[in-house]
């Protein structure tokens, strides 16, 4: 079951750039980034709605949905703040470099809720080794998107 968790997670990282690929060419299509990211989440909403329906999943309960704090209800216009960015500046920055700097926030922002324990992490100081392996990955930012 880890090799699967495992793999499951590898290929939804590699569908990013794939993802940002199409839709920056469904912003071109539609005439803005913002168009693209809402017509793939009507896509993805589509899809989600589909699985739940063929699992025969209950709905949640009004007092069960209250119970969530309110971040937790951000997280639609994180992935709406994300989609958009992507589909913008996948044509203007190139899939690497792109990547590379979705990666390097990744890695800044994992260690600041760590160190935190912020939304539900285990709280894990910053440490040395830590601080060297997200300037290594910042270099490599850098160094994808000057060569």
């Amino acid at each position: 079951m880890v090799w699967l968790s495992i793999f499951l997670v590898f290929m939804a990282g590699a569908m990013l750039p794939l993802q940002a690929g199409i839709n920056s060419q469904l912003a071109k299509a539609s005439g803005h980034a913002i168009w693209a990211s809402g017509l793939s989440f009507v896509v993805g909403t589509l899809a989600l709605l589909s699985i739940f329906f063929m699992m025969r999943l209950p709905w949640p309960g009004i007092m069960q949905l209250k119970e969530a704090p309110a971040l937790a209800w951000t997280g639609g216009l994180m992935g709406a703040f994300f989609v958009t960015c992507m589909a913008f500046f996948a044509p203007k920055l190139g899939a690497t470099t792109l990547l590379a700097l979705i990666i390097a926030g990744q890695i800044v922002m994992s260690l600041l809720l760590d160190h935190f324990g912020a939304a539900g992490y285990i709280q894990q100081e910053i440490t040395l080794p830590r601080i060297i392996g997200v300037l290594l990955i910042a270099a490599g930012v850098i160094l994808v998107k000057k060569f």
